[in-house]
This record gives C-alpha cells, sequence and structure tokens, in this order.
C-alpha cells in the first residue's frame, strides 16, 4: 500500500468532518472513546484472575465458572452487527452515551450479585450494552479523525488498547483482587464509563440520526442468531470438545443462519451490513488480519497465565504484574505502526510483518520449561509477540475503516468488532481442545503433571505460531498495492 494512498486519501462521500470551533475538543473525545474501548475489551479478561474468589464467594459450581466469561462473550459477540446499525441509525453519540450507562448499571448490578444467577444476569447486560457501546466507538473514530496525521495517532492509541486490553484486564484483576475483593473488577468499570461519560457528552459532536431509514429486522434475527450459535458452539467444544453432536449441532445450525444471512443481504434494501464493505480486498484482508490476531491474542493470554500461576508459582498479583510485558510491547508497537509505519510501508507489508514477528515469538514461548526463568524464557518472547500483534491490530483498524460511507460506519465498525470476537472464540476452543489432547498423551506417556502441561501450552503456542504464518500469508495476497491518487477503500469506485 502507498504511503500517499494511506495517509492523504480526502474523507469518503457524506462523511462527517469537525468543525472548526471543536478542533480542541476532538482530542478529548478521544479519551472517551479509548476509555470505552478499554473497558469493553478488558472485561473479556479482567475475572479471570478473580473467578476462584468469586466461586468461593456466592458457592457455585466449578461447571458455572466458564460461564461467567462466556455469558459476555455470547451477548457482546452476538448482537454486535445490530448494535453497530442501531448506532448508524439512532445517532453514533446518542448510542455510545446509552452504551456507556447500561454498560455502568450492569457492572454495578453485577458487583452486588448476592447469587450467581444475579452474576451472569449482569454479565449478558454489559455484553449487551458493549455490544451497542464497540461499534459507535469505533464508527465516531472513523468520523472524527479524518485528517491523515490525526488519524494514524488517533488509531493508533485505539488499536493499543484494544490490543492491550485483554492483558491489561489481567494486570488490572490480578490487582483488584489482592487488595480489594473480587467484586471490584466490576465496580472499577463504574469509574470508567462515568469519566468517559462526562467528556464524551461535552466534547463528541452531536451525529445525526438517519430518518427514514429501516432497520433490517429480518438480517438482523438471522445475523443475531447466528453468530450466537457459532459462539455458543465453540464455547461448548472449549468444555466438551469437539466430538460431541451439540457442538457441531450448534455449529451447523451458525454456519447456515450466517449464510441466510448472507444471501439477505444481498436482496435487502435497507441491509444490516452492506456486503461491498466486507468484500473489499483491502477491508477483508483486514477483518481477516483481526480474526487472526483475536484468535492468537486470546490464546496467549490464558495459556501464560495459567503458565505463570501453575507452573510458575506466581499469585494473581505477580500474575499481573507479568503480563506488563505483553501490554507495553502493543500499546508502543501499536502507536508507532500508524503513525510512523504505515504511512510508509503500507499494510500490505506492515500485516504480514507484524505475524511473522508473532509468531518467532509464539515460536520461543514454545521452548520454555518446568524450570523457566521469567526474563528470557517468559518476558522477552511475550514482548515480541505484543510487538507484532500491536502492528497487526493497529494497522488492520485504521485500513479497515478507512474511506467508509458515513451511512455504513457503525456497520464496518461492527464487523471488525465481530472479527476479533470470533477469532478469539474460535481460537480458544481449538487451542483448548488441542492442550487438553497432548497433555492427556503426555500423562498417558508417563510424564510428570507439570511436564505434560509444559507440553499443551507448547503445543498451543506452535498451533498460534502456524495460524500467524498462515495469516502472514494470506494478507500478503489479499492487501493490495495502490498507486498514488487511487480511491480510498470505501468509495463506489473501491467497491468491486
Amino acid at each position: 500500500m502507498n504511503t500517499a494512498t494511506t495517509t492523504q486519501e480526502a474523507p469518503a462521500p457524506h462523511q462527517e468532518v469537525a468543525a472548526p470551533g471543536r478542533t480542541v475538543l476532538r482530542w478529548w473525545s478521544m479519551l472517551a472513546i479509548g476509555l470505552s474501548q478499554l473497558m469493553v475489551v478488558l472485561d473479556a479478561t479482567i475475572m479471570n484472575v478473580a473467578l476462584p474468589s468469586a466461586q468461593m464467594d456466592l458457592n457455585f459450581s466449578d461447571s458455572l465458572r466458564p460461564w461467567v466469561i462466556t455469558a459476555y462473550a455470547l451477548s457482546f459477540g452476538g448482537l454486535l452487527l445490530l448494535g453497530g446499525r442501531i448506532a448508524d441509525l439512532l445517532g453514533r453519540k446518542q448510542v455510545f452515551l446509552v452504551g456507556l450507562a447500561g454498560f455502568a448499571v450492569a457492572s454495578a448490578l453485577g458487583g452486588a450479585a448476592p447469587t450467581i444467577a444475579v452474576l451472569l444476569a449482569a454479565r449478558v447486560l454489559q455484553g449487551i450494552f458493549a455490544a451497542l457501546l464497540a461499534p459507535a466507538a469505533l464508527s465516531l473514530l472513523t468520523t472524527t479523525f479524518t485528517d491523515p496525521r490525526e488519524r494514524g495517532r488517533a488509531f493508533g492509541i485505539y488499536g493499543a488498547l484494544a490490543g492491550a486490553g485483554g492483558a491489561v484486564g489481567l494486570l488490572l484483576g490480578g490487582v483488584l483482587t489482592e487488595f480489594l475483593t473480587w467484586r471490584w473488577t466490576l465496580y472499577v468499570n463504574i469509574v470508567f464509563a462515568a469519566v468517559a461519560f462526562v467528556v464524551g457528552w461535552i466534547a463528541i459532536a452531536r451525529t445525526r440520526r438517519e430518518r427514514g431509514t429501516r432497520l433490517d429486522v429480518a438480517g438482523a434475527v438471522f445475523a443475531t442468531l447466528g453468530f450466537f450459535a457459532l459462539v455458543s458452539g465453540f464455547a461448548n467444544a472449549e468444555e466438551h470438545g469437539f466430538d460431541g453432536i451439540r457442538t457441531w449441532g450448534l455449529l451447523a445450525v451458525g454456519v447456515v443462519l450466517l449464510v441466510i444471512f448472507v444471501l439477505s443481504q444481498r436482496r435487502g434494501q435497507a441491509p444490516l451490513l452492506s456486503l461491498p464493505i466486507i468484500l473489499h480486498r483491502d477491508r477483508g484482508a483486514s477483518l481477516l488480519a483481526i480474526f487472526v490476531a483475536g484468535a492468537v491474542i486470546f490464546g496467549v493470554n490464558l495459556y501464560l497465565v495459567y503458565f505463570l500461576q501453575i507452573v510458575l508459582g506466581f499469585t494473581p498479583l505477580q500474575t499481573g504484574l507479568a503480563v506488563l510485558p505483553l501490554c507495553l510491547g502493543i500499546m508502543i508497537s501499536a502507536m508507532v505502526s500508524t503513525s510512523v509505519l504505515l504511512p510508509k510501508l503500507g499494510a500490505k507489508v506492515l500485516v504480514p510483518a507484524g505475524m511473522i514477528f508473532s509468531a518467532v515469538g509464539s515460536a520461543l514461548l514454545m521452548f520454555a520449561p518446568v524450570a523457566s526463568g521469567y526474563v528470557l524464557q517468559v518476558a522477552v518472547p511475550m514482548f515480541v509477540v505484543a510487538v507484532g500483534l500491536g502492528a497487526v491490530i493497529s494497522t488492520a483498524l485504521s485500513t479497515g475503516t478507512l474511506g467508509v460511507d458515513q451511512h455504513d460506519a457503525g456497520a464496518a465498525s461492527a464487523a471488525v468488532n465481530a472479527s476479533q470476537q470470533l477469532g478469539g472464540s474460535i481460537g480458544l476452543a481449538v487451542l483448548n481442545t488441542l492442550v487438553a489432547g497432548v497433555t492427556v498423551s503426555s500423562l498417558n506417556a508417563g510424564d510428570a503433571n507439570l511436564d505434560a502441561l509444559v507440553e499443551g501450552y507448547s503445543s498451543a503456542y506452535l498451533a498460534c505460531a502456524v495460524v500467524l504464518v498462515a495469516g502472514a500469508v494470506a494478507t500478503a495476497l489479499l492487501y493490495r498495492r495502490r498507486k498514488q491518487g487511487a480511491a480510498s477503500p470505501g468509495t463506489p469506485a473501491m467497491h468491486r
């Protein structure tokens, strides 16, 4: 991708350009958008470290533990496309603020939960409001920062938070659980949401409702149920493996419903997700990159936590601090990539290069033994993985939303978020099945418990490395080199 085409393209038709009087407020709006994104992403992991404490406090069974995480992922992922279109139709600022308020209320309910039933209900509500909040936030970023230089910095910050949010969740979860109680892993969202709401109310320019446009109800039903079935199928596979009829039944239903959804979008007059948005090669490559990054980062987060706590014997607080290289690597790389490297290299070079770099780090993690030294055998490879992923995520987010018409900004943003969620769900299910199989085989071969666990974790890192290399090849082929002056992705000329 040529420098000029990435950094000097005109805004897409009908795209909102901030009024001169709001120039100073644009970067304040970035604070609100960034906080909301951090909150949504970290809530996928912040309770991981706190779950044992919550289980003891609320006295629920081991079988219900995964559902505290899955309940959020299911409602969030299943409603993203609908949430994105609602933001387009009702006004992105308005939906953004409603999402923040609702997320805060749901978090307060979860923090005060007297039973597991109330906690699970609160997690579902968090996911529902996150599905409104996430696409509204990304579409606001897309329509607010249209100047090429500002856009690079803004997407660098956003990509850093999107990529590092899971690791930040682990760190924050460990600190809050250690010094307060598990309930503060939910209460902390009230603080994030309150600050983002006040700043957003003041700084974000009001967005217009698209009057006269109807919501594609049938498309919303097919998309929501299809995504819900897919994520449910992979969540079931995490617990019961891929050989159960329930797993394959849910996956089959999900695929059929999503095929029906795609067919309905081709024929509908007011589609939920305009197909040219995702069929454009550069945007499709970006969605694939986000999918791969989501699968890898969720897997790396999970097995690093297991390795640090079970194998190396770290406390929750020590574990949270130990994943700091992951946070810092993603944040630094994301901000440098979109503001410095993307204009020079383009997505066609930067995304595959980032994937190969992460694959090297993942391969290095394979060789961490039971008696590992933290710095050289864990922290350094973790940082290498993070640097590569930061470049991939921020670049793909920027390229995947570049030039989208204002009418479709929410839908395109929802597609990006859905790719990350689906990648994480599929990645975790496949990796958990792989790790379980390798661990059992190692135990049957006579290996000690810890040795068998480490063998399982190593197989997950190998799988991540293979997926990253495959993703690098695919995105290198999909991304196009554009000559200076070429139309930006999302304009009519590029919808083919």
